[in-house]
């Protein structure tokens, strides 16, 4: 009686899907000779509209004026769907202000598809995982980022440096805490 179960199971879900197939279907005479365009649609959890749910640290920047820079960069490095993941995650965000501060050119070259990868480099140094308060941060020495690297931590008056950024605000995200800073952070180079 087992096996007939299993073999009735196993026929139901070929007989499934070799009914789902994709069938390529003839065009008619009638219709006209379409070319393939690549599509530039890009997908994944961070296009996905969603309007009940607490906003991740990526909807946070995208909400704020002061991280226009931000977010340029990380659509043209492509790391949208790493920063609506579950996380934790920990986001130092540079302001428009920190990004303007770097050498002249620094950010439009960066932002050129060639560079897609030093670029995606800078971005992953800052996020960390966790959701530490700014408070809880002077706890730390050092802390390991998402590009495999680490940035140094050091109290300052009572307050913590993040790689000599100072943190100027902290937002709670559903999917952890964007601290705001004032510095772009440059990974050490190997």
């Amino acid at each position: 009686m087992k096996l007939i179960k299993k073999l009735l199971f196993s026929a139901l879900c070929l007989s499934l899907f070799i009914g789902c197939k994709n069938e390529k279907s003839e065009p008619s005479q009638s219709a006209p000779e379409t070319q393939a365009t690549e599509t530039t649609e890009r997908t994944g959890q961070a296009f996905i509209e969603d309007d009940g749910s607490a906003p991740t640290v990526l909807d946070i920047a995208i909400g704020s004026a002061d991280h226009t820079t931000l977010v340029a960069a990380v659509q043209a490095a492509q790391l949208e769907n790493a920063l609506v993941n579950a996380g934790p995650l920990m986001v130092f965000a540079p302001t428009n202000e920190a990004f303007a501060a770097l050498p002249e050119g620094t950010v439009e070259d960066l932002l050129k598809p060639e560079n897609k990868n030093a670029l995606a480099n800078i971005l992953k140094y800052h996020v960390t995982p966790g959701n530490y308060s700014k408070d809880f941060l002077t706890k730390f020495k050092k802390l390991g980022q998402a590009n495999n690297q680490y940035v140094a931590v050091e109290v300052v008056d009572g307050e913590p440096m993040i790689g000599g950024a100072k943190i100027i605000a902290s937002i709670s995200a559903g999917n952890g805490i964007v601290h705001v800073i004032d510095k772009v952070l440059l990974p050490p180079t190997e």
